[in-house]
């Protein structure tokens, strides 16, 4: 139902705890974190979580230094990139960038969307995805893989590529990885889930290196797409979890964290303590 700004960034969740209603998902930091790239960057960095080399760029440095940005990122990070909007979501505002024209006219691109832009090595990765249920303990889904048929997985592929068409992307469950490899994956995406305080549930993307097989986290969505053609109850059925029962489950994590958070004073009576 909800997506990017003002949805699933923890504003509307803000909202639903100033009114006390028991929500689905994420809380306000939680969902706040999964939204921001470049915070979750940071909490991934503090965690020792892989993620690939990455570069901040604000509408301020753009607009008064440019020269001196770009010179900054082709010193760190080698074509192709990514330029990203910071908080956005659905691959909107995303360009690969393979020389230095197009890095100018993605970061322009990034920010129509946000005035803080995330640029991304590009690196030669499958595309793995598990879904994450549960709130302090939460679990892990078997490992899910999505192979784009176009330059990488965009706003195209993901949702106006009609069935069968070249532009399709091809989604595989279980991924083809081998069970060490999924076992990794599996407590990575949980080492983060946690690591963001995130709740309820989550898709969790990463990336893994082709040639090394070396693991990236990439984001977590806190609140991923839920059709019942939709990779995360795709993940969850194919792990014996069907639609309903997920449903199900996802309401009473909900009312669970509400009635733990209910329990929690937020007063302090100085006269008691005098």
């Amino acid at each position: 139902i909800l997506h990017g700004p003002y949805g699933e960034d923890g504003t509307v969740q803000g909202l639903l705890e100033l009114v006390n209603l028991p929500y689905v998902g994420a809380a306000v930091v939680g969902s706040a974190v999964g939204m921001d790239k470049a915070i979750f960057k940071y909490v991934m960095q503090a965690n020792n979580i892989p993620i690939v080399e990455w570069q901040l760029v604000t509408q301020g440095m753009w607009h008064e230094q440019k020269d001196a940005v770009v010179g900054n990122i082709e010193s760190k990070l080698d074509y192709p990139v990514f330029t990203k909007p910071a908080n956005l979501g659905s691959s909107v505002g995303i360009s690969k960038c393979h020389n230095r024209t197009e890095l100018e006219t993605g970061i322009d691109e990034a920010l129509r969307f946000d005035r803080r832009v995330v640029i991304e090595q590009g690196i030669n990765a499958r595309e793995l995805e598990v879904a994450v249920l549960g709130n302090v303990d939460p679990i892990a889904s078997i490992v899910g893989e999505i192979r784009p048929r176009r330059s990488f997985y965009d706003l195209v592929s993901k949702f106006m590529a009609a069935p069968g068409s070249e532009e399709e992307s091809e989604l595989l469950i279980p991924a083809d990885i081998g069970e060490e490899m999924s076992m990794q994956v599996r407590e990575m995406a949980v080492q983060a889930y946690k690591a963001i305080d995130c709740a309820g549930m989550g898709r969790v993307d990463l990336l893994m290196e082709k040639d090394s097989g070396a693991l990236y986290m990439n984001e977590i969505n806190t609140i991923p797409g839920f059709t019942q053609i939709s990779m995360y109850p795709k993940l969850w059925e194919a792990t014996g979890l069907n639609y309903s029962s997920l449903l199900d489950r996802l309401i009473d994590l909900a009312i669970e964290r509400h009635d733990q958070k209910s329990g929690l004073r937020t007063n302090f009576d100085f006269e008691q303590v005098a």
